[in-house]
């Protein structure tokens, strides 16, 4: 499959994955299919002497113990074909992918992040549980589901009912199509942090986006955004 909903968690902030899962999805004109019996699920060990950090512990309630004979981090590769990663916040699970010594530089991350907030800017959160509890049909369901969030199968689940809804309130039909109006989405329309943080991107001062400008630093979906406006 070329498209995947995947997902990570970590032994630390921006750590190493010791969990990984994925299902194949696949978008077209009749909406998104998801091949749940393909689904992907796996625990990873780290090297030795590392461990696990206790705040990432209290948020997925992986144990060391969980780790003990799993394969170690540096195992872990996509499926070939794999063009489309799909994910909330997944540049996140680009990076700890790419840590398991995996190529990712021909891969189109779609991010459903970026899209609830340009779907819905009106919404106080677009955590994945919040958003799980604006687009259920049956909240009771989505509590149960809930109670087993930041567990990456739950996680990649829950994204692909989230997908479903985008797909459909945008009326997109295929995966390059979704993936233009991610990169579209990603482009910040108000200033995300300094002096000018929450201002309209077109009222900041002319002076202060060409300092901005000339940083090396600065997040490539701001800098677009700032080109196309100044």
């Amino acid at each position: 499959m070329q498209s995947l909903v995947l997902d990570t968690e970590t032994h630390s902030l921006n750590g190493l994955p010791i969990e990984v899962a994925y299902v194949p999805v696949q978008l077209d004109s009749s909406g998104l299919q998801v091949f749940e019996d393909q689904i992907y699920d796996e625990y990873f060990s780290l090297d030795d002497g590392m461990s696990m950090h206790l705040a990432s512990m209290a948020v997925h309630h992986i144990l060391p113990n969980d780790l003990m004979g799993k394969p170690n981090y540096r195992e872990f590769r996509l499926p070939e074909d794999t063009i489309y990663m799909i994910g909330h916040n997944i540049d996140y699970d680009v990076a700890a992918v790419a840590r398991c010594g995996q190529s990712v530089k021909h891969i189109k991350p779609i991010c459903t992040l970026a899209l609830a907030r340009f779907l819905w800017p009106e919404l106080e959160s677009r955590s994945l549980s919040t958003l799980s509890y604006f687009i259920s049909n049956d909240l009771e369901v989505t509590r149960q589901q809930l109670r087993n969030a930041h567990n990456a199968k739950t996680d990649v689940l829950l994204t692909t009912e989230l997908l479903k809804r985008i797909v459909a309130e945008l009326k997109i039909t295929d995966m390059e199509q979704l993936y233009q109006q991610s990169q579209i989405a990603r482009l910040p329309q108000f200033m995300p942090f300094g002096k000018y943080k929450g201002t309209a991107l077109k009222e900041v001062p002319l002076d202060y986006v060409q300092w901005l400008l000339r940083q090396q630093d600065i997040d490539p979906y701001l800098r677009k955004a700032l080109e196309q406006i100044f």
